[in-house]
């Protein structure tokens, strides 16, 4: 896999620059902390080198200097929203996130329920934190938020907020999903802070747009698709232009809210000396790491792609709509890019054509492309599994990895005595097997221990697979696209 971004440049930059902002407010910076900063894979994908806990190395060389505030909004309480990459609520995502920060040495401060207004199910959430030893502070409903700008800086607005007492000169403020007011926080926190002859500061850092590279640029493009449901639009900064006479890139939300952030930061300082522009809030260094520009363009081509495919495979199990399927195909026009240009893509559907069978072809490191289809045995997705081990521990193709004799049992249990239809094995079941076969063929261990190889393959199938499937290939760090076409029992994955 080629590299195209310096992920060591990246922490030893990063960190300075957010040492740099902290100096130029004096005592305190509030940093808005955008993004994942767990597992970051969108980032790792489009640019090749990027390490996918870079965020978490980051702000543990700053550890010593910072404090973590995780911001809920008790309406997201209420309704028990999830993450959809985790599949948990919310607030069990607060509790899991304060015991990550933790183990890896990072000073959590407290957690501020944003948007509260008397609802049971934030106020047990409180109670259960404070059992735990935890800070909770409550930040209420402003009438006319954001644009009330005189209410809002007031006694009756940020002055009703419970002020969020912190020790330390950096403040990283988080949440467990958008929409959970980490801005709003932020702000609140300038205001009392200013009360109290503190001299504080805001900041954001947020990987995507990157504000130094072109606005159409793939890795930009990219973004744009990874939050195609959500309708963000990347757009030059009009403030930094007219500000410097220099082209940067932010996003459509940022914009919109700067004259009203502008108004606030004036009313809380008496006059904002500091920021001119919503690129000036950011201290975003990713684009200068950049090292090799066409390895990020082509990795964030793929990711276009295979953000088409997600869209389509959401309409077809009915959990998306069109439109953001429409933005994607916009997007990969302006990216001169369409499914064909991913070769797997091309490979499975050809081999799918030939046969009339669901199959798969997935590209190892060295661009070798290898395929598969459906058996008596084995689902597609799952004999692929085994022919890319067997390719990259150079075995013999026609040598049985796992015997016929150690499978069909496996298919007797599922079909006989758990009352499944399909009686072919599963990626997770093949893998099973075949850790089981390892334990006394010495080829099968070999192929065993090539599968840290498949992280960051590329693979495609014909038919859209099981949930089982799925989740599988996501934990070896397989990037899977498949079509959005449904199987029935008898013939296909499920």
């Amino acid at each position: 896999m080629k590299i195209g971004f310096d992920n060591e440049k990246y922490l030893k930059i990063q960190s300075e620059h957010i040492k740099e902002r902290i100096d130029q407010f004096g005592d305190k910076l509030y940093l808005e902390f955008g993004g994942k900063l767990f597992d970051d894979y969108h980032a790792s994908r489009v640019l090749p080198g990027f390490a996918p806990d870079s965020k978490l190395q980051m702000l543990m060389q700053l550890s010593d200097m910072a404090e973590i505030v995780i911001v809920i909004s008790a309406t997201d309480i209420e309704k028990n929203k999830k993450r959809g990459d985790l599949g948990i609520t919310y607030d069990v995502d607060v509790l899991r996130l304060i015991s990550e920060y933790e183990k890896k040495g990072l000073y959590v401060g407290s957690v501020v329920i944003t948007q509260f207004a008397g609802q049971s199910g934030a106020v047990q959430f409180q109670k259960r934190l404070e059992k735990k030893g935890i800070d909770v502070y409550r930040h209420y409903l402003i009438d006319g938020y954001p644009s009330n700008v005189s209410l809002i800086v007031s006694p009756d607005g940020f002055g009703k907020n419970e002020y969020v007492r912190t020790t330390r000169p950096l403040v990283v403020v988080t949440a467990p999903g958008p929409g959970s007011g980490k801005m709003a926080t932020c702000l609140s926190q300038l205001y009392h802070e200013n009360l109290r002859g503190v001299r504080a500061g805001y900041a954001k850092f947020e990987t995507f747009p990157i504000w130094n590279i072109p606005l159409k640029h793939p890795v930009n493009l990219a973004y744009e698709a990874a939050t195609a449901d959500l309708n963000d639009v990347n757009m030059i900064d009009p403030f930094h232009l007219e500000a410097y006479g220099v082209t940067t890139v932010n996003y459509n939300r940022d914009i919109e809210i700067f004259p009203v952030l502008n108004a606030i930061f004036e009313r809380i300082y008496g006059e904002n000396h500091y920021y001119k522009s919503p690129t000036d809030m950011g201290v975003n260094m990713a684009g200068n790491c950049i090292i090799d520009d066409e390895v990020c363009c082509e990795a964030s081509r793929m990711e276009i792609i295979r953000r088409y495919y997600t869209a389509m495979n959401k309409i077809a199990k009915e959990d998306g709509g069109e439109n953001e399927l429409y933005k994607i195909e916009l997007l990969m026009k302006q990216a001169k890019i369409t499914p064909a240009d991913r070769k797997v893509t091309v490979a499975a559907m050809d081999r799918a054509n030939k046969l009339g069978v669901p199959t798969a072809a997935m590209e190892l490191p060295d661009g070798t492309i290898v395929t598969s289809k459906t058996s008596n045995l084995l689902g597609a997705s799952a004999a692929l599994l085994l022919n890319a081990l067997k390719q990259l521990a150079q075995i013999d193709h026609d040598r049985n990895l796992i015997s016929p004799e150690v499978i069909e049992p496996i298919q007797k249990l599922k079909t006989g005595y758990l009352g499944a239809k399909n009686p072919r094995l599963h990626t997770d079941e093949v893998l099973v097997a075949l850790s089981v076969t390892a334990a006394s063929d010495p080829t099968a261990k070999l192929a065993m221990e090539q599968m840290p190889k498949l992280s960051g393959c590329q693979m495609h199938t014909s038919v859209m697979l099981s949930d089982v499937d799925s989740k599988t290939l996501k934990r070896l760090g397989v990037d899977l696209t498949c079509e959005p076409v449904r199987e029935s029992a008898a013939k296909g994955e499920f």
